[in-house]
């Protein structure tokens, strides 16, 4: 009876972790939308964008954050702090990088809204933070954003800030091609 037990144990114990680790990204983001945490923002295409009409009765505050995961050896940061935007009216600015390392390396840009509640009204049509960014040793390279923020916007949100977080992703990159 003890070996049909630990049969039993030793074939659940994996499928329950199997299925905990399967369901970890769905547990993740519903935390992160019932807590604020991570708010992802929403990706149009410029046809889309174009279509959405200007709300110029209202102006939003864009606010732009930049930081850099531990120990990543590059300078990063927005071209302007903040922005004045009409909701459905495309915008254009950058972020600024400058790899200080006398090696190549390969970065990539998360990004995060707040408020959470702003994020799906956020919509990049345009992003650097699309694909990884390949950087030359020493190399200072201006990336573009294009945004615009969706006319749906609750009204009583006047404040909307985006923040990117770089990762060098380096040796995953490498990982990978190995």
């Amino acid at each position: 009876m003890n070996k049909k037990k630990n049969v039993i144990a030793l074939f659940l114990i994996p499928m329950l972790m199997f299925g905990f680790g399967y369901l970890m990204v769905p547990i993740y983001n519903v935390f992160c939308d019932l807590t604020g945490l991570n708010g992802k923002t929403g990706s149009i295409s410029t046809v889309e964008a174009s279509q959405l009409e200007t709300d110029q009765s209202r102006m939003i505050k864009v606010e732009f954050m930049a930081t850099l995961n531990q120990n990543v050896p590059l300078e990063f940061g927005p071209e302007v702090k903040s922005m004045m935007v009409y909701p459905g009216k495309p915008y254009k600015t950058t972020f600024s990088a400058h790899n200080e390392m006398d090696r190549a390396m390969v970065g990539q840009a998360i990004p995060s809204v707040s408020p959470a509640r702003a994020a799906n009204y956020f919509n990049k049509t345009e992003c650097f933070c699309f694909t990884q960014q390949k950087f030359d040793a020493g190399e200072r390279r201006d990336m573009p954003l294009v945004f615009v923020v969706d006319p749906g916007l609750p009204k009583n949100i006047e404040t909307v800030t985006l923040s990117y977080t770089f990762f060098d992703v380096s040796d995953t990159v490498a990982t990978q091609v190995n």
